[in-house]
């Protein structure tokens, strides 16, 4: 049983990672204790500020998990948010926020990809030294722990990975995220590792289990012996993405952190120049769990506001073959109409090899 808890929580963990670190990123985000006066001068707030904190929006959603009537899970899906200028009179300008999950269905990144070929340019996020480029096909999950454990999530969960999968050759792909070094100088300016990410996550996962709606080991168990046990994890998976916000808030402090704050300044630098050199629509293509910090920065820095949501399928959560959406239905059909044409076939065309999808 304690092996079962172990693996809860690194599930707990490493559905953090597949939205909020680069896939080729190292990272982690730990704070510190380095500030405590701030939380305790907010406490001893006059009530009028107190009623003034109460009044806040609901936070805005980047990912989401459609269920059907039932209640049962279809779909994860991921948005694309669009910012346009709070001046009515400014030149059609439009940013997109296009939230990625760095594992997801093989049709999820032929969807992206076609997204894509619509802005006059794509911020994306990798931490790599100036003027990497990425091969069409993808050059496998660096060494890194976090890479390596997207990349088993990635086998495990019977995905795609998001780098083998992404076009990063087109023309309007532009590079807006740190280096390593920046990356590594920033972390440990803050006192921050991948391990004290990993442990963060983890220890969230420990409170929050009992919660309402959290994994519990008897969960993970009946899904690693399940016979569709990639779909049932998934779903476990999911379930941790429907908390985003809060698990967020781990990362979170009075200087924000490396993972998300300091890296989306940087993709907003690039964001800055490409809108001075006249680009007119662009996007910004990062994990989901940095959007809620940088929807802010667009708001007060760029004087953007919200106008529309978009939604992509990320992962199909339903059972085989029920409730499938039309196109899905059509290629789930097509081998069972091609089997009666195989049968009639020569010698010949039977040993030809296989022609990959």
């Amino acid at each position: 049983m304690l092996r079962c808890k172990q693996l809860c929580l690194i599930a707990v963990s490493a559905s953090v990672l597949l939205v909020v670190v680069a896939p080729r990123a190292g990272d982690a985000a730990d704070e510190g204790n380095r500030k405590t006066k701030k939380p305790a001068a907010q406490k001893a707030a006059p009530p009028e500020q107190k009623k003034q904190g109460k009044k806040k929006e609901p936070s805005r959603k980047f990912l989401r998990v459609t269920r059907d009537k039932k209640k049962q899970p279809l779909a994860l899906e991921t948005s694309i948010t669009r910012y346009v200028p709070s001046d009515k009179d400014a030149d059609a300008v439009t940013v997109d926020l296009i939230s990625a999950v760095h594992i997801g269905d093989k049709s999820y990144y032929e969807q992206l990809n076609r997204e894509f070929k619509k802005y006059d340019v794509v911020l994306y996020e990798l931490v790599a030294p100036k003027g990497t480029k990425i091969p069409k096909g993808g050059r496998g999950a660096g060494r890194n722990p976090v890479s390596m454990m997207q990349k088993g999530m990635q086998r495990m969960l019977k995905l795609d990975y998001q780098m083998d999968r992404v076009d990063y050759t087109v023309k309007n792909f532009v590079h807006a995220d740190m280096t390593p070094k920046q990356f590594a100088k920033s972390m440990k300016d803050r006192g921050e590792s991948v391990w004290s990410m990993m442990l963060k996550a983890m220890v969230q996962g420990m409170a929050a289990q009992g919660n309402k709606g959290s994994v519990s080991d008897l969960d993970l168990l009946m899904a690693l012996f399940d016979k569709n046990r990639a779909l049932k994890l998934k779903r476990i998976m999911a379930r941790q993405f429907e908390d985003l916000d809060g698990q967020m808030q781990m990362f979170s402090g009075p200087d924000g952190s490396t993972i998300i704050t300091e890296r989306n300044k940087v993709a907003l630098g690039v964001l800055k120049k490409q809108l001075a050199a006249g680009k007119k629509k662009i996007g910004i293509f990062y994990g989901a769990g940095h959007f809620a910090d940088m929807e802010k920065r667009l708001i007060a820095d760029f004087k953007l506001k919200h106008h529309s949501d978009r939604w992509l399928e990320a992962w199909d959560l339903r059972d085989p073959g029920q409730n499938a959406p039309p196109a899905k239905q059509r290629r789930l059909k097509k081998p069972a109409q091609a089997k009666p044409a195989q049968k009639k076939t020569s010698l010949h065309q039977s040993i030809q090899p296989p022609i990959a999808a």
